[in-house]
């Protein structure tokens, strides 16, 4: 850490208090982008998309379990694979209780990966999650809402992440889809976000922002390098006191 001015008091809330002027210009470029989101167009989803849930196959419009609003949590979980990406999993570890929250909102959220039912049910049981996760198993859903690409799609060029601005890292990558279910039952995709639109669902990125660290990625050789399964950390060594007695 590069060394930092240390000033009084009065000092102090002066800076902070001109820094103050600038978060709350953000503030208000984040509500407006928010109610313009809100005002995208959408697409009716006509395909029939089945899934393998703990209760059964289940149809996308199940998923929303009588609430009008669905979350997706497009985690990554290639069927071939023993375990749920390091970085997906961080995600979850976030969202993991606030599920009754966006309940009372009219709004439910699941998880959505390619990997059998019987993998992610292990895999949910040793993370001790709780949240509703299907696979996608033998549909399209993945591929359709861009988080999951096939070799042919990735070496002809043909496939596109982020909508073609983010580079194209593997056949798996992250994302998050949202739908809408009216009265009469029809369903219509509203919005997806890929990448670092990803970054302002992570609430412990954003408790490190607030530190003098930050999230100190910089010299790592990809900034989630540090990142681990929550039950694979080494414990933390306490650092040695700057006093001596």
């Amino acid at each position: 850490m590069q060394p930092h001015k240390i000033v009084s008091r009065e000092e102090w809330i002066a800076a902070r208090t001109a820094h103050m002027a600038r978060e709350k210009e953000l503030t208000k470029a984040r509500e407006a982008l928010s109610q313009e989101r809100r005002e995208l167009p959408w697409v009716r989803v006509t395909k029939d998309y089945v899934f393998d849930g703990p209760d059964g196959r289940v149809m996308l419009a199940g998923l929303f379990k009588g609430r009008p609003q669905l979350v997706v949590q497009h985690v990554m979980f290639a069927p071939e694979w023993d375990a749920a990406c390091k970085s997906c999993s961080f995600w979850a570890d976030g969202f993991e209780r606030m599920i009754p929250h966006l309940e009372a909102r009219d709004t439910t959220m699941v998880a959505i990966s390619r990997a059998p039912l019987a993998k992610l049910e292990a895999f949910k049981r040793r993370m001790g999650w709780t949240f509703d996760w299907v696979s996608s198993e033998g549909n399209d859903f993945n591929f359709d809402y861009g988080v999951s690409f096939t070799r042919e799609q990735i070496d002809s060029g043909a496939a596109k992440y982020n909508y073609g601005t983010s580079p194209l890292y593997g056949e798996e990558l992250p994302g998050i889809s949202v739908f809408h279910r009216d009265e009469e039952g029809d369903v219509f995709h509203t919005y997806s976000t890929y990448s670092r639109g990803l970054d302002m669902m992570n609430a412990a990125y954003h408790y490190l922002d607030l530190t003098p660290l930050g999230r100190h990625e910089e010299n790592l050789p990809y900034p989630m390098d540090w990142v681990r399964l929550r039950d694979q950390y080494q414990p933390t060594p306490v650092q040695a006191s700057c006093c001596h007695s």
